[in-house]
C-alpha cells in the first residue's frame, strides 16, 4: 500500500445523515513525512469549520512502507503521478486536484531544475513551495509573527547553519516550545489558518521566483480551497 488517505469525509454527526460522494478532492503529497503530515490531518479535521463547500473535500495522502523517505521534489511528483492513476485512490482526474507540497531549499544551493519542475507540476497539479521550508508557512500562524520575527530579517531564514536552514525551526521551538519534527500538537496551528493566510501576503506568494526570497504560496491556496465552489 504505497500511499493512506487520511480523509474525514465519512464522519457523521448522526447515523441519519445522508451518505453523499464529494463533488472535488483536493489531495495532498507532501515531502516531509512528519510535520507536513501532523498539519494536514489536523487542516482536514477543521474542513467543517473552515467553511469549505459541503460537496468539497480535503485528503492527505500518506507514503507509506518504503516510498515513506520519498522527499526529492521531482521523485515525490513521479510518486504522485502514479498514486493518481491506481483505480484504488479513488483520484477523479476531471474534477480532483493534486497539491504537491515540498521546501524549495535544495534549489537555493544545491539543485537546478526548479523551473522545469514547476512547470511540470503546473500542467496537471498545484505546487506548494515554502521556502526555505515548512516551519516559515507555521510560524505565520502565530498572530504577529511577521512583524517580531520575520520583518526585516529576511535574510536570517536564508542563512545555512551547519547545513540546514534551520533559523524558522527553531524560531517556531521558540515561540511554541515544540520540535516541529517530532511534536504532533504542532499540527494545531491549522486552527489559526485564517492567520497565516492574512501575513503570508506579506512574503512572497510568487513559487515561479522564490530564489533568494523567503517564500510561501499555501495559505494562498488553502484560500483558494476554502473559497472553491464546485457548482462555478
Amino acid at each position: 500500500m504505497p500511499v493512506h488517505t487520511y480523509t474525514n469525509w465519512n464522519k457523521r454527526s448522526s447515523d441519519l445523515e445522508k451518505q453523499i460522494e464529494p463533488l472535488r478532492k483536493y489531495y495532498f503529497i507532501c515531502e516531509g513525512a512528519n510535520t507536513e503530515t501532523f498539519y494536514f490531518k489536523k487542516l482536514i479535521d477543521l474542513r467543517k469549520n473552515l467553511g469549505i463547500h459541503p460537496l468539497i473535500d480535503i485528503r492527505l495522502w500518506e507514503k507509506t512502507d518504503k516510498d515513506r523517505n520519498i522527499s526529492f521534489a521531482k521523485n515525490l511528483v513521479e510518486f504522485a503521478n502514479k498514486q493518481k492513476a491506481l483505480a484504488d485512490n479513488d483520484f477523479d482526474v476531471e474534477h480532483d486536484r493534486m497539491i504537491i507540497v515540498f521546501d524549495g531549499d535544495i534549489f537555493e544551493e544545491k539543485v537546478e531544475g526548479y523551473d522545469k519542475l514547476i512547470e511540470d507540476i503546473e500542467k496537471s497539479d498545484i505546487a506548494a513551495v515554502s521556502n526555505p521550508n515548512f516551519e516559515l508557512f507555521l510560524l505565520l500562524h502565530k498572530e504577529g509573527s511577521y512583524e517580531d520575527y520575520i520583518k526585516g530579517r529576511e535574510e536570517c531564514f536564508l542563512n545555512i547553519v551547519n547545513g540546514k536552514y534551520s533559523y524558522a525551526k527553531d524560531i517556531l521551538l521558540k515561540i511554541t516550545g515544540m520540535n516541529s519534527k517530532k511534536n504532533p500538537q504542532i499540527g494545531d496551528l491549522a486552527k489559526d489558518i485564517m492567520i497565516a493566510i492574512k501575513q503570508e501576503k506579506y512574503i512572497n506568494q510568487d513559487i515561479h521566483n522564490i530564489k533568494g526570497k523567503i517564500s510561501s504560496n499555501i495559505g494562498l491556496i488553502i484560500e483558494g480551497i476554502i473559497k472553491d465552489n464546485p457548482h462555478i
